[in-house]
């Protein structure tokens, strides 16, 4: 498998994990009249379900099925897969927290994909995406600041 292939991948799943976390989060704010805060997590929820559809369509120009590849195991060391369940019983102090922390996991998974060996079309799709993740994880730090 080759390191763009292998790189895909990961991010793939991060992608999936934060895009699932996020909706999770949205709909306990929800549930916590909290709507304010719903909104712009069902928003970074989507945001991640479009860069892993726009990953898995690079996936398979090379070859590869970037989804069907992931290893349960893998998937099981993810941020946002490992913090998620604590979503269910949290207030929204909770729920901030977590999501942070799943942001941090996100930036260090994009962080980790830039210092491999990657073509630069990759990359460039790579940077772009981590810009915005960058600005999810910082916008949630900041709204869990401001709420404590």
């Amino acid at each position: 498998m080759s390191n763009d292939a292998k790189v895909t991948k990961d991010l793939v799943q991060t992608c999936k994990d934060g895009e699932e976390g996020f909706a999770k989060a949205a709909a306990k704010l929800a549930e916590s009249g909290r709507d304010d805060l719903a909104g712009q997590f069902r928003e970074f929820s989507e945001q991640r379900g479009q860069f892993g559809s726009e990953l898995e369509g690079l996936a398979a120009s090379y070859g590869d099925d970037a989804e069907k590849s992931s290893s349960v195991a893998a998937a099981i060391h993810r941020g946002w897969m490992t913090v998620k369940d604590k979503i269910s019983g949290s207030d929204v102090d909770g729920v901030l927290d977590v999501a942070e922390q799943g942001e941090d996991h996100a930036k260090a998974e994009y962080a980790k994909a830039l210092d491999e060996d990657i073509s630069a079309g990759l990359r460039a799709v790579i940077t772009r995406q981590q810009t915005a993740v960058n600005a999810a994880h910082d916008t949630v730090k900041r709204l869990r600041d401001t709420q404590s």
